[in-house]
C-alpha cells in the first residue's frame, strides 16, 4: 500500500537512532506526514494512512528506534 502514498515511505537508516531525532528526521523528509513515538510493543490502529509514521522505540534503551519506519 505504501506504493499508493507521495514521497519517502521508509526510513530503514534510523534505526539505532534516538526517536525524538527520528520523528524530525521523517517530518522533514516528507511533509505530508506524522510521525508518531510509541513503545515497540505497543498496540496500534489497524488502519492504513499515508499521513502517518509509527516510530517504534525500545523503553529498556533510552528511545532508541528498534524497527524502521515506515508509513502507515
Amino acid at each position: 500500500m505504501s506504493s499508493e502514498c507521495l514521497g519517502k515511505t521508509s526510513w530503514p537508516e534510523l534505526v539505532g537512532i534516538d526517536g525524538d531525532y527520528a520523528v524530525s528526521v521523517i517530518e522533514r523528509e516528507n511533509t505530508r506526514v506524522r510521525a508518531v513515538v510509541i513503545l515497540s510493543g505497543s498496540p496500534v490502529t489497524g488502519d492504513f494512512r499515508c499521513d502517518r509514521v509509527w516510530v517504534r522505540v525500545d523503553k529498556e534503551v533510552d528511545g532508541i528506534v528498534v524497527q524502521t519506519p515506515t508509513v502507515g
